[in-house]
């Protein structure tokens, strides 16, 4: 398979057509090579316009899905970025590619571990995947410049919200199947400025299990 022939494709055929033209994130598309973080099982589908499976509930979204969020949260150079839900790794090394360090958080001690292993492979060494329920923040390397929660929340919590720097953003998909919204949180004063970008659905994030009440 010609996989920079199908990456082209998938930047020319889905991306621009869904109004994904920042220069800098198609830049990034081409420079982060998708297929690396694929399970080797679908790598035929790295550039489809359809989720992956990677195992454990866990998906990679769409290309024009991460394309679009990228976008949205409109990364800068140097800056401090947490992701909640790493999956296979591959947004975080997007991130990555403009950030200083991305803290991201993953819920499956598996998945957390095929991440690390992609990235390391990748050559990406400023991403660094913790393990534990990543919508609760990560107060030890707080304020964020970007948080970028990869996977629906019913709302996004308050508490990744507090972890934001002035002027900080946050990208979110919030809902319920058959009405999500993906939305930007800017920290303004404060407070924060909710904006709704665009409608899809995808996979939920997996959030942790509640903890077990005593019975007497």
């Amino acid at each position: 398979m010609n996989f920079e022939l199908a990456r082209y494709n998938m930047i020319e055929q889905q991306l621009r057509p869904w109004k994904v033209l920042n220069p800098d994130v198609l830049e990034v598309l081409h420079v982060v090579k998708r297929e690396e973080f694929v399970p080797a099982a679908h790598r035929r589908l790295a550039f489809a316009d359809t989720e992956i499976a990677l195992g454990g509930g866990a998906f990679m979204f769409a290309p024009k899905v991460e394309a679009h969020a990228l976008q949205a949260l409109a990364m800068k150079k140097h800056e401090n970025v947490l992701e909640v839900g790493t999956g296979s790794g591959y947004m975080a090394a997007l991130l990555g590619a403009h950030a200083d360090n991305v803290w991201s958080v993953e819920i499956d001690p598996q998945l957390a571990e095929v991440a690390r292993e992609n990235l390391r492979r990748a050559g990406v060494s400023n991403v660094n995947v913790e393990i534990g329920d990543g919508l609760v923040g990560l107060a030890s390397h707080a304020p964020f410049d970007a948080v970028m929660v990869s996977g629906a929340v019913n709302k996004v919590p308050q508490v990744l919200l507090d972890q934001l720097k002035p002027g900080g953003r946050l990208f979110a998909f919030e809902g319920e199947e058959p009405v999500m919204e993906a939305v930007l949180y800017t920290r303004v004063g404060d407070g924060v400025r909710r904006v709704a970008v665009f409608e899809t659905i995808v996979p939920a994030l997996r959030e942790a299990e509640p903890a077990q009440k005593f019975v007497f």
